[in-house]
C-alpha cells in the first residue's frame, strides 16, 4: 500500500506541471523549486532519522554533482516533455529507463541479458513507438517527444550510478540528500529567481501552495513512503509496483484535462506497463535486493 500511494503522488508531476504553466513558469524554475524543497524535506528527515548521513567523502563530491545533474535534467526534460505534448505520452517515454540501464548492465556491469528480459525490453520499445505516434502517424510535437525520451535516458543515469554506489556501501539517504543539494545548486541561477517574484505576485494564494506541493507531493512525502516500503519489498517487487506512476499520470490527464488518448497510445501504455511488471518480477526471481 505504501509504495501505491507513492506511486499515485510521484504521478501528480504533471497536474501541477499544467495548473502553474499557464502563469508562465518555465520548466527550468519549476525543477528549481521542486530541487529546493526536495532538499529541504530530506534534511529535516535526516536531522531526525540519521544524521550520519550529512557525513561524506570528499572524493564523493564529483559523483553527486553528476547525480544532481541527472535528476536536474530528468525533471526539466520531463516537465518540458508535458508542456509540448501531454501527461501521459511524456511520463511513458522517461519509464524508457529500463532499457538504457538494462542495456548498460549487459554491457558493462557483467549482467546477462536473459530472454525474459529482452522480451520486456521489446514490448517497451513497441509500447513507446505508440505512444510517441511514431506507429499510427505522428501526432505530437516531435522535440517533446525526443525530450521525454531524453529525460528516460538521464533518467537510467542517475540509476545506475546508485546501483554502482549502492553496491559500494554509500547510504541511499546520503546520495539523496546530497544529489539534490546539487540539483538544486544547478537549478537555481538557470531558473532566474528574480523573474518569479512577479509570477508568484499574480495571484500568490494559488501560486505558493502549487509550487510548495510541486516538492512535498511529488517527491518528499513519496520519497518516505519508498523507503519504508523497501524495509520489507524486495526492489523488483517495488519496480513492479512502481507502474502506479505512470498508470495514474495517465488516469489524472484525463481527469483533470481531458487529455484522452488514441488506440494505439492506449496499447502502448499497456504494453510499457506490462514490460515494468516483467522486469521487477526478473529481478525479484533473481533476488535483487
Amino acid at each position: 500500500m505504501l509504495i501505491v500511494i507513492a506511486g499515485l503522488l510521484w504521478g501528480t508531476s504533471g497536474i501541477f506541471v499544467k495548473f502553474l504553466s499557464p502563469y508562465g513558469f518555465s520548466s527550468l524554475q519549476m525543477t528549481a523549486v521542486r530541487g529546493i524543497i526536495s532538499f529541504i524535506g530530506l534534511s529535516l528527515f535526516t536531522l531526525i532519522v540519521n544524521k550520519k548521513a550529512f557525513i561524506i567523502k570528499p572524493s564523493r563530491l564529483i559523483v553527486y554533482a553528476v547525480i544532481g545533474f541527472c535528476l536536474y535534467a530528468t525533471a526539466a526534460l520531463y516537465y518540458t516533455s508535458i508542456q509540448l505534448t501531454n501527461i501521459s505520452t511524456a511520463v511513458v517515454l522517461m519509464y524508457t529507463a529500463p532499457i538504457y540501464v538494462t542495456a548498460f548492465s549487459t554491457l558493462f556491469l557483467k549482467e546477462k541479458l536473459s530472454l525474459p528480459k529482452a522480451g520486456a525490453i521489446a514490448l517497451m520499445l513497441i509500447g513507446c513507438a505508440l505512444v510517441s505516434g511514431v506507429v499510427g502517424g505522428l501526432k505530437l510535437d516531435v522535440t517533446g517527444v525526443l525530450l521525454g525520451a531524453l529525460s528516460g535516458v538521464t533518467y537510467a543515469v542517475y540509476n545506475i550510478i546508485l546501483k554502482i554506489l549502492l553496491s559500494k556501501g554509500d547510504d541511499a539517504l546520503t546520495v539523496s540528500l546530497y544529489g539534490f543539494l546539487f540539483m538544486a545548486l544547478i537549478a537555481i541561477p538557470l531558473a532566474e529567481p528574480a523573474s518569479m517574484i512577479p509570477l508568484i505576485s499574480r495571484d500568490p494564494v494559488v501560486i505558493i501552495p502549487l509550487l510548495v506541493g510541486l516538492g512535498v507531493f511529488t517527491y518528499v512525502i513519496p520519497y518516505f513512503l519508498y523507503n519504508l516500503s523497501m524495509r520489507s519489498l524486495s526492489a523488483g517487487t517495488v519496480s513492479a509496483l512502481g507502474v502506479m506512476e505512470p498508470m495514474s499520470a495517465t488516469l489524472y490527464s484525463i481527469i483533470f484535462f481531458k487529455e484522452i488518448p488514441d488506440m494505439f497510445a492506449i496499447i502502448g501504455i499497456v504494453l510499457v506497463i506490462a514490460a515494468v511488471i516483467l522486469i521487477g518480477i526478473i529481478e525479484d526471481k533473481a533476488g535483487d535486493k
